[in-house]
Protein backbone atom coordinates (compact mmCIF):
# COMPACT_ATOMS: atom_id res chain seq x y z
CA UNK A 1 0.00 0.00 0.00
CA UNK A 2 1.47 3.44 -0.75
CA UNK A 3 1.91 5.88 2.03
CA UNK A 4 -0.79 8.76 2.13
CA UNK A 5 0.87 12.06 1.08
CA UNK A 6 1.27 13.47 4.91
CA UNK A 7 2.69 10.31 5.54
CA UNK A 8 5.45 10.88 3.01
CA UNK A 9 5.73 14.65 3.97
CA UNK A 10 6.59 13.43 7.61
CA UNK A 11 9.16 11.12 6.14
CA UNK A 12 10.80 14.12 4.11
CA UNK A 13 10.99 16.39 6.78
CA UNK A 14 12.11 13.98 9.24
CA UNK A 15 15.29 13.65 7.01
CA UNK A 16 13.87 10.53 4.38
CA UNK A 17 15.90 11.21 0.96
CA UNK A 18 13.37 9.47 -1.19
CA UNK A 19 9.55 10.71 0.55
CA UNK A 20 9.83 14.37 -1.14
CA UNK A 21 10.52 12.77 -4.90
CA UNK A 22 7.51 10.07 -4.51
CA UNK A 23 5.41 13.00 -3.18
CA UNK A 24 5.91 15.08 -6.04
CA UNK A 25 5.96 12.20 -8.74
CA UNK A 26 2.41 11.22 -7.40
CA UNK A 27 1.42 14.88 -8.09
CA UNK A 28 2.98 15.99 -11.09
CA UNK A 29 0.87 16.14 -13.79
CA UNK A 30 -1.46 18.40 -12.08
CA UNK A 31 1.17 20.75 -10.61
CA UNK A 32 2.68 20.69 -14.08
CA UNK A 33 -0.69 21.81 -15.78
CA UNK A 34 -1.69 24.77 -13.24
CA UNK A 35 1.62 25.91 -13.83
CA UNK A 36 1.21 25.88 -17.77
CA UNK A 37 -2.25 26.72 -17.97
CA UNK A 38 -1.61 30.05 -15.61
CA UNK A 39 1.24 30.92 -17.44
CA UNK A 40 0.76 29.71 -20.75
CA UNK A 41 4.24 29.61 -21.74
CA UNK A 42 6.34 25.88 -21.25
CA UNK A 43 9.74 27.49 -20.16
CA UNK A 44 8.07 29.96 -17.31
CA UNK A 45 5.53 27.29 -16.62
CA UNK A 46 8.72 25.18 -15.65
CA UNK A 47 11.03 27.61 -13.96
CA UNK A 48 7.37 28.09 -11.62
CA UNK A 49 6.93 24.67 -10.84
CA UNK A 50 10.80 24.30 -9.89
CA UNK A 51 10.73 27.28 -7.73
CA UNK A 52 7.71 26.10 -6.15
CA UNK A 53 9.03 22.55 -5.41
CA UNK A 54 12.00 24.10 -3.71
CA UNK A 55 10.05 26.11 -2.03
CA UNK A 56 7.92 23.61 -0.85
CA UNK A 57 10.87 21.01 -0.32
CA UNK A 58 12.41 23.71 2.24
CA UNK A 59 9.26 24.42 3.89
CA UNK A 60 8.42 20.63 4.44
CA UNK A 61 8.29 21.12 8.34
CA UNK A 62 6.14 24.17 7.70
CA UNK A 63 3.05 21.64 6.81
CA UNK A 64 0.52 21.74 10.28
CA UNK A 65 -2.27 20.01 8.26
CA UNK A 66 -5.03 22.54 8.29
CA UNK A 67 -5.36 21.36 4.41
CA UNK A 68 -4.86 18.58 2.03
CA UNK A 69 -1.28 18.20 1.20
CA UNK A 70 -2.25 18.16 -2.24
CA UNK A 71 -4.16 21.68 -2.03
CA UNK A 72 -1.06 23.03 0.23
CA UNK A 73 1.24 22.21 -2.74
CA UNK A 74 -0.89 23.63 -5.67
CA UNK A 75 -1.53 26.62 -2.97
CA UNK A 76 2.54 26.85 -3.43
CA UNK A 77 2.35 26.05 -7.62
CA UNK A 78 -0.05 29.09 -8.02
CA UNK A 79 1.33 31.68 -5.90
CA UNK A 80 4.86 31.31 -7.85
CA UNK A 81 2.99 31.65 -10.94
CA UNK A 82 1.41 34.79 -9.69
CA UNK A 83 4.60 35.97 -8.50
CA UNK A 84 5.84 35.61 -12.34
CA UNK A 85 3.03 37.16 -14.01
CA UNK A 86 3.14 40.47 -11.23
CA UNK A 87 7.11 40.63 -12.11
CA UNK A 88 6.06 40.58 -16.11
CA UNK A 89 2.98 43.20 -15.42
CA UNK A 90 5.68 45.43 -14.09
CA UNK A 91 7.89 45.12 -16.96
CA UNK A 92 7.68 47.12 -20.15
CA UNK A 93 6.08 45.20 -23.04
CA UNK A 94 8.81 44.61 -26.33
CA UNK A 95 7.16 44.21 -29.88
CA UNK A 96 6.69 40.39 -30.63
CA UNK A 97 7.63 38.89 -27.73
CA UNK A 98 3.80 37.83 -27.23
CA UNK A 99 3.49 36.43 -30.75
CA UNK A 100 6.44 34.42 -30.34
CA UNK A 101 5.56 33.30 -27.29
CA UNK A 102 1.79 32.26 -28.13
CA UNK A 103 3.17 31.19 -31.35
CA UNK A 104 5.54 28.74 -29.12
CA UNK A 105 2.47 27.63 -27.12
CA UNK A 106 0.50 26.85 -30.09
CA UNK A 107 2.44 24.06 -31.55
CA UNK A 108 3.65 22.66 -28.37
CA UNK A 109 0.43 22.41 -27.08
CA UNK A 110 -0.88 20.84 -30.38
CA UNK A 111 1.87 18.31 -29.88
CA UNK A 112 0.59 17.04 -26.24
CA UNK A 113 -2.95 17.55 -26.99
CA UNK A 114 -3.65 16.77 -30.31
CA UNK A 115 -7.77 17.54 -29.80
CA UNK A 116 -6.62 21.25 -29.22
CA UNK A 117 -7.01 23.35 -32.38
CA UNK A 118 -3.51 26.10 -31.90
CA UNK A 119 -5.94 28.84 -33.29
CA UNK A 120 -7.90 28.50 -30.59
CA UNK A 121 -5.47 27.97 -28.16
CA UNK A 122 -3.93 31.48 -29.45
CA UNK A 123 -7.04 33.32 -28.84
CA UNK A 124 -7.59 31.55 -25.46
CA UNK A 125 -4.22 32.48 -24.20
CA UNK A 126 -3.52 35.29 -26.16
CA UNK A 127 -7.22 36.77 -24.30
CA UNK A 128 -6.21 35.24 -20.64
CA UNK A 129 -3.46 37.19 -20.72
CA UNK A 130 -5.24 40.51 -20.61
CA UNK A 131 -6.42 39.66 -17.56
CA UNK A 132 -5.08 40.48 -13.77
CA UNK A 133 -3.22 37.50 -12.39
CA UNK A 134 -5.62 36.69 -9.97
CA UNK A 135 -8.90 36.38 -11.95
CA UNK A 136 -6.35 34.33 -14.32
CA UNK A 137 -5.64 31.86 -11.80
CA UNK A 138 -8.96 31.87 -10.82
CA UNK A 139 -10.19 30.91 -14.34
CA UNK A 140 -7.51 28.57 -15.05
CA UNK A 141 -8.40 26.05 -11.99
CA UNK A 142 -12.17 26.60 -11.98
CA UNK A 143 -12.70 26.82 -16.05
CA UNK A 144 -9.74 25.27 -17.64
CA UNK A 145 -8.76 22.64 -15.00
CA UNK A 146 -12.24 21.60 -13.86
CA UNK A 147 -11.63 22.27 -10.40
CA UNK A 148 -14.77 22.27 -7.96
CA UNK A 149 -15.03 25.92 -7.06
CA UNK A 150 -14.70 24.73 -3.37
CA UNK A 151 -11.59 23.31 -4.11
CA UNK A 152 -9.99 26.24 -5.95
CA UNK A 153 -10.61 28.61 -3.01
CA UNK A 154 -8.71 26.40 -0.60
CA UNK A 155 -6.03 26.09 -2.97
CA UNK A 156 -6.28 30.20 -3.73
CA UNK A 157 -6.52 30.99 0.17
CA UNK A 158 -9.63 32.81 -0.52
CA UNK A 159 -13.72 32.27 -0.07
CA UNK A 160 -15.59 30.48 -2.13
CA UNK A 161 -17.89 33.73 -3.03
CA UNK A 162 -14.23 35.84 -4.12
CA UNK A 163 -13.63 32.51 -6.25
CA UNK A 164 -16.75 33.18 -8.24
CA UNK A 165 -16.15 37.02 -8.13
CA UNK A 166 -12.74 36.92 -10.00
CA UNK A 167 -14.18 34.37 -12.34
CA UNK A 168 -16.99 36.14 -13.51
CA UNK A 169 -15.28 39.08 -13.76
CA UNK A 170 -13.02 37.52 -15.68
CA UNK A 171 -15.47 35.61 -18.06
CA UNK A 172 -16.92 39.44 -18.45
CA UNK A 173 -13.51 41.10 -19.40
CA UNK A 174 -13.02 37.72 -22.09
CA UNK A 175 -16.47 37.39 -23.75
CA UNK A 176 -15.89 40.25 -26.39
CA UNK A 177 -12.50 38.89 -27.37
CA UNK A 178 -13.86 35.00 -27.79
CA UNK A 179 -17.01 36.12 -28.89
CA UNK A 180 -16.05 35.39 -32.39
CA UNK A 181 -15.23 31.77 -31.06
CA UNK A 182 -18.47 30.90 -29.93
CA UNK A 183 -20.18 32.26 -33.07
CA UNK A 184 -17.73 29.79 -34.76
CA UNK A 185 -18.71 27.03 -32.35
CA UNK A 186 -14.90 26.55 -31.53
CA UNK A 187 -15.46 26.52 -27.72
CA UNK A 188 -18.17 27.02 -25.28
CA UNK A 189 -18.05 29.63 -22.47
CA UNK A 190 -14.47 30.64 -21.67
CA UNK A 191 -12.73 27.60 -23.00
CA UNK A 192 -14.40 25.58 -20.89
CA UNK A 193 -12.46 22.46 -19.10
CA UNK A 194 -15.60 20.00 -18.36
CA UNK A 195 -16.48 21.88 -15.07
CA UNK A 196 -19.72 23.85 -16.26
CA UNK A 197 -21.48 22.26 -13.21
CA UNK A 198 -18.96 23.99 -10.73
CA UNK A 199 -18.88 27.51 -12.04
CA UNK A 200 -20.64 27.81 -15.37
CA UNK A 201 -23.83 29.46 -13.69
CA UNK A 202 -21.98 32.19 -12.32
CA UNK A 203 -23.10 35.53 -13.86
CA UNK A 204 -21.13 38.65 -14.06
CA UNK A 205 -22.88 40.20 -11.59
CA UNK A 206 -22.65 37.95 -8.87
CA UNK A 207 -20.55 38.41 -5.84
CA UNK A 208 -19.77 41.53 -6.45
CA UNK A 209 -19.10 42.64 -2.87
CA UNK A 210 -16.14 39.95 -2.55
CA UNK A 211 -13.38 40.94 -5.04
CA UNK A 212 -12.79 43.97 -6.85
CA UNK A 213 -9.92 42.53 -8.67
Amino acid sequence: MQPPDAELLRRHAGGDADAFGQLFLRHRDRLWAVALRTLADPEDAADALQDAMISAFRRADSFRGDSAVTTWLHRIVVNACLDRLRRKAARPATGGTDERTLDSLAHRRAAADPSSASDTTIDVMAALRTLPPDQQAALVLVDMLGYPVADAAEVLGISQGTVKSRCARGRARLLPRLAHLRRAGAVTGTARGGNRSAAGNVSPAQGEGDDQS
